[in-house]
C-alpha cells in the first residue's frame, strides 16, 4: 500500500463532461456471485478500483482463475482449492463477508476474515450470520475469522430486524443453492442489489420480488455462467454532481441514471441549483446562491449516506445555517474536524450536523478518514483558496476510479505523490 497524498490549488472553475464508471458496490458482490458456479464469467464496466483488486485476489485465493483488464474481469472458479479468506488479502475491504454466504453454500465450508473497510462506525454482521445458522450452517469466530461449515443449507423464512445491504445481499446469494424457497423480508432493494437479482436470474437463479420490500428465492442445485454489465456508480454521480454545484462551475455528468440519485437532485433543486436532467446525462449549471436546508440520510431511496460528507462540503457554501442528521453510522462525521480546519464552522451534536455558511475556505493540510469523506475533502481543497495538501489518499482509490484525472480534465489543478 502506497503512502499518498494528493495536492490542490483550489478556485479552478471547473467546465466539461465526465463519465461515471461502473459502480463499486454493485461489482463487489457480483463477483462474489461467481463462487456460485464452475462456469466462466465475464463482467464489463468493472471500475478499476482498490476494493475490486482485492475481491479479485480473494478469489483467486480460493481457486479462481481470470483477468482483470480495461474494466473487464474474465473469471471462472473451476473447482474450490480452499475455504479461507485470509485476513493480508482482505484486511483493508469490507468485501469478505460477501464471500461467505456463496462460499457455505458451494463449498459446505468457509474460513473468511471479519470484514474491515472504513471506520464510519458500527455496521454489525449478526443478520449475516443469524441467516445463515437459520439455513443450516454452523458459525463461530476464532482469532478474527467467521468459521462457517455445512453439509446443505435449507431455505428458511428470515426478517431482518433493520435494513442491511451487504446483509441482504448475502443471505440471497446463499439462497440461490440452498434446498427449498427461502423467503427474506424488509430487504433493502438499492438498485446495487436490484442488479445483483439481474445477475443472479441470468445464471438461472430464481428469485421474485413480493410485497413490502420481501424476496423469495427458490433454490437451484446449479447455477450457470453469465456474460453482465455493471450499472454506474449513483455515488460518484453524486460526487461530480456536487462539484458541479461548487464556484460557477458548469458540468456535464455521462453514463448517469437519474432514478438513482434522485433524493440528492431534490435536494439540490430545493437548494436553489440549476440542473438539466437528460436521460443518460445530468448537467449543472452555474448558481449564484445556494439555500440552506435540512436533510437526513435513510436508506434507498432516501437520501444516501455514501453522500452526506460530500453535501456537509457544499453546505459550507451556502447561505444560512444548514443541518445534516447522520441515521446510518453512528461515526460518520470524522470528515468534520478536517474541513474546520480549511475554515468551516461545522458543530457536530450527537448525530447531526450543523454548518453555518457561507464560509471562505483557506488551503491546508488535512488528512482523510475514510472513502467517502476523502471526496468531501477533495471538494474541500477545489473551492479553497491556496493549496490544500489531502493526506492518507489511499482511501479514495478503494471506491472512485482516476478521481484526480477526471478532475484534472475538468480543469482542477490537483497532482497524486506516492511515496
Amino acid at each position: 500500500m502506497y503512502d499518498m497524498k494528493i495536492v490542490i490549488n483550489g478556485r479552478r472553475r471547473l467546465s466539461g463532461t465526465v463519465k461515471i464508471s461502473g459502480a463499486k458496490n454493485a461489482a463487489l458482490p457480483e463477483l462474489a456471485a461467481a463462487i456460485l458456479s464452475s462456469d466462466e464469467f465475464e463482467f464489463c464496466g468493472v471500475p478499476e478500483v482498490e476494493d475490486i483488486k482485492v475481491m479479485f485476489e480473494a478469489l483467486k485465493n480460493i481457486g479462481a482463475k481470470g483477468e482483470f483488464i480495461n474494466n473487464k474481469i474474465k473469471i471462472r472458479i473451476p473447482s474450490l482449492k480452499s475455504g479461507l479468506v485470509p485476513k493480508d488479502i482482505i484486511e483493508t475491504s469490507r468485501a469478505s463477508i460477501l464471500i461467505l454466504g456463496p462460499l457455505i453454500a458451494r463449498n459446505g465450508y468457509a474460513k473468511v476474515s471479519l470484514p474491515g473497510g472504513c471506520p464510519i462506525g458500527d455496521r454489525k454482521i449478526d443478520f449475516h450470520l443469524e441467516g445463515l445458522k437459520r439455513m443450516g450452517a454452523k458459525i463461530n469466530i476464532e482469532d478474527g475469522y467467521i468459521i462457517a461449515k455445512s453439509d446443505k443449507l435449507c431455505g428458511i423464512e428470515y426478517t431482518f430486524p433493520n435494513k442491511s445491504v451487504t446483509g441482504t445481499e448475502n443471505l440471497l446469494m446463499a439462497a440461490t443453492l440452498a434446498e427449498g424457497e427461502t423467503f427474506l423480508g424488509n430487504c433493502a432493494l438499492e438498485p446495487e442489489i436490484s442488479d445483483l437479482i439481474k445477475l443472479l436470474s441470468s445464471m438461472g437463479a430464481d428469485i421474485k420480488q413480493g410485497e413490502n420490500n420481501s424476496l423469495i428465492i427458490k433454490g437451484k442445485t446449479t447455477l450457470k455462467g453469465s456474460i453482465h454489465k455493471v450499472i454506474p456508480d449513483r455515488i460518484e454521480m453524486g460526487t461530480y454532481i456536487i462539484a458541479g454545484c461548487l464556484l460557477d462551475n458548469e458540468i456535464i455528468v455521462e453514463n448517469a441514471i437519474p432514478e438513482y440519485i434522485k433524493s440528492l437532485l431534490n435536494v439540490l433543486e430545493n437548494m436553489g441549483v440549476k440542473i438539466v436532467i437528460e436521460k443518460n446525462r445530468i448537467k449543472v449549471n452555474p448558481t449564484d446562491n445556494i439555500f440552506p436546508i435540512d436533510v437526513g440520510t435513510k436508506p434507498y431511496p432516501g437520501f444516501p449516506t455514501d453522500l452526506q460528507a460530500q453535501l456537509t462540503t457544499l453546505l459550507t457554501q451556502a447561505n444560512g445555517i444548514s443541518r445534516i442528521k447522520e441515521n446510518i453510522f453512528n461515526r460518520r462525521f470524522r470528515h468534520v474536524y478536517e474541513l474546520n480546519k480549511l475554515g468551516a464552522n461545522i458543530e457536530v451534536k450527537g448525530n447531526t450536523a450543523i454548518i453555518k455558511g457561507k464560509t471562505e475556505l483557506r488551503g491546508g493540510v488535512i488528512k482523510s478518514t475514510d472513502l467517502r469523506a476523502s471526496a468531501a475533502l477533495l471538494l474541500g481543497g477545489l473551492i479553497a483558496d491556496g493549496e490544500t495538501v489531502v493526506g492518507n489518499s489511499y482511501q479514495l482509490f478503494r471506491g472512485y476510479e482516476n478521481m484526480p484525472e477526471k478532475l484534472s480534465q475538468l480543469g482542477a489543478d490537483i497532482k497524486l505523490i506516492k511515496r
